[in-house]
């Protein structure tokens, strides 16, 4: 009985129950979609991360992290290639020859990081030559040759084929100054990297170094982003004297951003009900004042409190099981949609979302994984703020109630 009475009820007045419903889909809508956006936002920083920075994984000598000096470079590094490349899970391999210096104009000075690199291999590994915005790259047949990004250029006034000198320490830690002429600039989705990271050739560095044929990175990338840490796990032990990271060691501020975001989610998911409980509380006490004579009608000719109290439940459960899956098909379509399609936030500045190493192009994923913890909040929602008018409902006085 109290299940065909309580489904009666909620359409006797049709406008007050589809108000409430709606509120329910919107709410659940506007948490999927946060969800969805921050999905999309995390997975497309970490793709940035695996497949434009740093790769799945790094090989060093084990103080260069710690000191970033040219010295500490990787012995016997035709050995290491040889085992790495016997690692059933790798799948690319890009060489580095990495040195901390000054870059000089006539406008002034700049710290930067210089990256030696092998063409062909950095282009593929790290997708350098889509994001070259003017230039080519290295021209064949010229040496001393080198790639800035967007933003150091702007920072200090130089353009393709300006020229530049090079200031850094070499393995004896002398002074070492070169003048290389800029072949290309390019623009990535990391502004800070931008601003500091110079591309160089790998063999004319290592000269200037005082180091020829050495690296200090070996960068790696596996068949499947799941096989890293088992790559990991098998390099240490292949490689004992070497210091074997993941990218996530490499970036922690991106593995913190992976293990934070569903605190942040969560959070503005609760703001969201706390809102749409709000907003079931006072229709739904609205209801209960409408009904005072009804309510004192059904308690005068026995039924009990608990069954008075049951039926405000009720009635909040069918309401919240008609705006439910309304708002899950929103949620699901509009994260569709754009997951094909694509978000554009450039409109809030390419500049801004660059300086936290995020592309203006989002992808929003429909977070499956996380539905039934959103569901059960938005249950949780719907049926606390339901207790506060069952509880007037039982506590009504079923004579004053009549005479009303």
């Amino acid at each position: 009985m109290i299940f065909s009475l309580a489904w009666r009820n909620i359409w006797r007045n049709k406008a007050r129950s589809l108000v409430i419903m709606i509120s329910i889909a919107l709410g659940l809508f506007a948490g999927v979609a946060v969800l969805a956006l921050y999905e999309g936002m995390l997975k497309g920083r970490i793709r940035t991360v695996i497949d434009e920075e740093t790769g799945h994984i790094q090989i060093h000598h084990p103080l260069f992290s710690d000191e970033r000096e040219s010295g500490y470079y990787i012995p016997n590094p035709d050995a290491v290639l040889k085992t790495a490349a016997q690692v059933p899970e790798i799948e690319q391999i890009n060489i580095r020859t990495l040195a901390n210096g000054m870059l000089s104009t006539s406008t002034g000075t700049a710290g930067v990081q210089v990256t030696g690199i092998d063409t062909l291999s950095e282009f593929r590994f790290s997708l350098l030559k889509q994001k070259i915005k003017e230039g080519t790259g290295f021209k064949p047949g010229k040496s001393y040759q080198a790639i800035i990004g967007q933003k150091l250029a702007r920072k200090m006034k130089l353009e393709t084929g300006s020229k530049m000198v090079l200031m850094f320490n070499d393995t004896g830690n002398n002074l070492v100054s070169c003048a290389f002429r800029i072949s290309a600039i390019y623009q990535s989705s990391n502004a800070r990297l931008d601003e500091k990271l110079v591309y160089t050739d790998r063999r004319e560095l290592a000269e200037l170094l005082g180091m020829p044929g050495q690296i200090q990175e070996i960068a790696l990338k596996t068949k499947e982003d799941n096989q890293a840490e088992a790559a990991v796990s098998q390099l240490k032990s292949l490689l004992p004297g070497l210091k074997v990271e993941s990218w996530k060691e490499i970036s922690p501020e991106t593995d913190f951003l992976a293990k934070t975001v569903d605190s942040y989610s969560n959070i503005l998911i609760v703001i969201i009900m706390v809102a749409l409980a709000f907003g079931i509380l006072n229709t739904m006490l609205m209801a209960i004042m409408e009904r005072s004579r009804e309510i004192g009608m059904i308690a005068a000719l026995g039924m009990s409190r608990f069954r008075i109290f049951s039926l405000v439940l009720m009635e909040t459960v069918f309401l919240s099981m008609a705006g439910v899956p309304v708002g899950i098909l929103l949620g699901w379509g509009t994260a569709a949609y754009f997951n094909k399609n694509g978000l554009d936030l450039s409109g809030m500045g390419e500049e801004m979302m660059s300086s936290f190493g995020f592309k203006t192009m989002i992808y929003p994923e429909f977070p499956a994984e996380k539905l039934f913890s959103v569901l059960s909040i938005v249950v949780v929602t719907t049926l606390i703020s339901s207790l506060i008018p069952a509880f007037k409902a039982i506590n009504m006085k079923p004579v004053e109630n009549l005479k009303a």
